[in-house]
């Protein structure tokens, strides 16, 4: 996933269905990957990540063309769909998989970032201070076939009714005029 046009970042903010889902939407976003980042075991699989103790969290690539999207204002979207100030957990998911993560991809995303965590943490929008971890992008591992576009292949299905739709419509009043 890489163009000089483009841009890239790897998020980790609970289910990797539910940050696909959202970013899938969002104008400028050319691509987004379901997989594994941040780990210590080589070609894991979904039921290995889930078992928590190969260290990676379950994470989305994302491609964007940074003249229609920044890196800001794509961090602007991943911290309203998610809770950054519970470690190791989103909602019911618990483990470190669904940890808060930005898998920065160069000096300026990392610089952005940390500068966007401490605005959010001065602002006090959560009632607890954020832990998303802010680490260099290491492996990225796709994730298995049947996760990619799960949303999109599989939106009847209960955990999608109940964790992925709230979040897509919270998404979707909230940035109206950033929609595809």
């Amino acid at each position: 996933m890489t163009d000089k046009q483009s841009e890239v970042v790897t998020l980790g903010g609970g289910c990797f269905w539910c940050l696909e889902a959202v970013f899938d939407q969002l104008v400028g976003v050319e691509d987004v990957v379901s997989g594994y980042m941040g780990g210590h075991v080589t070609n894991p699989t979904y039921e290995q990540v889930c078992g928590g103790r190969t260290g990676h969290a379950e994470v989305v690539q994302v491609r964007f063309d940074p003249a229609q999207l920044s890196f800001r204002e794509v961090l602007d979207v991943f911290f309203t769909i998610h809770d950054p100030t519970t470690l190791n957990r989103q909602g019911n998911d618990v483990g470190p998989q669904y940890r808060s993560a930005i898998f920065y991809h160069s000096s300026e995303q990392q610089a952005t970032a940390t500068e966007v965590i401490n605005d959010l943490n001065q602002q006090r929008l959560w009632p607890r201070p954020i832990v998303t971890e802010v680490a260099a992008a290491s492996h990225f591992y796709v994730a298995e076939n049947y996760h990619q576009e799960y949303f999109a292949l599989n939106g009847s299905q209960p955990y999608c009714q109940w964790v992925i739709v709230p979040k897509v419509a919270k998404f979707r009043k909230q940035y109206a005029a950033k929609l595809k």
